[in-house]
C-alpha cells in the first residue's frame, strides 16, 4: 500500500484539472502542464479531490500509484506558486550576468562561458546569485543541476558554483615537510 497515494490530493482553488486521452492537463494562474497518466491507476476528480487507485496488484502497480501522486501534487502546486531553485557562484573575478536570456558565467575559464536555459525556465542574476525558477519542478532541477555542473564547487577552497543550502565539505592542503623529511 502506498502511502502517499493512498491521501486524496485536493486541488486548490483557480486550478483547472482534467484527464484526457490519458493525460492530465493542470491550468492555474502560472500557466499549465500536461502530465502523462501513468499506466495500471485509475484517476477520479470530483469535489475539488483527485483519489487515486490502481488497477492491479503489482509491484510496479504499487510504484506507479504513489509516483503518479506525487507528480499530481507537484503539478498542482506547480502551477499556483512555481518553483525556484538558488545558486551562489564563490570565488575571486567569479561572475554571472543575464545578456537577454542567456547567461553568461565568468567562472575562471580562458573564455565566458554562455547558457541557455530550457523552454519554461526563467533565469536571473544579481551580484553572486543565480535564481532559477519555473512550473515544472523536474526542469527546474535539472537546469539548476546543469548550471551548477559548469563549475562544480572544489573543496580546498570552496570556489566554483554551489546550491545556496549546499554545504562544501572542505579539505586540508598540502601539510609542510617536517625537518626530519629527507634525511
Amino acid at each position: 500500500m502506498s502511502k502517499i497515494g493512498k491521501k486524496p490530493i485536493i486541488i486548490t482553488t483557480g486550478i483547472e484539472m482534467s484527464l484526457k486521452d490519458g493525460f492530465f492537463e493542470i491550468k492555474g494562474k502560472l500557466g499549465t502542464i500536461k502530465l502523462k497518466a501513468l499506466p495500471y491507476i485509475k484517476a477520479d476528480i470530483q469535489d475539488g479531490t483527485i483519489t487515486l487507485t490502481p488497477q492491479a496488484k503489482h509491484k510496479q502497480a504499487r510504484a506507479n500509484w504513489g509516483t503518479m501522486a506525487a507528480l499530481l501534487k507537484n503539478a498542482i502546486l506547480g502551477v499556483s506558486e512555481g518553483f525556484t531553485k538558488e545558486l551562489e557562484i564563490k570565488g575571486i573575478g567569479f561572475s554571472a550576468v543575464m545578456e537577454g536570456d542567456t547567461l553568461v558565467l565568468k567562472v575562471g575559464f580562458s573564455h565566458p562561458v554562455k547558457f541557455r536555459p530550457a523552454d519554461g525556465v526563467k533565469v536571473t542574476s544579481e551580484k553572486g546569485l543565480i535564481t532559477v525558477t519555473g512550473i515544472d519542478r523536474a526542469v527546474v532541477g535539472e537546469v539548476a543541476a546543469q548550471i551548477r555542473r559548469i563549475k562544480k564547487p572544489e573543496p580546498y577552497k570552496g570556489k566554483g558554483i554551489k546550491y545556496k543550502d549546499e554545504i562544501i565539505r572542505r579539505k586540508a592542503g598540502k601539510k609542510v615537510a617536517g625537518a626530519t623529511a629527507g634525511s
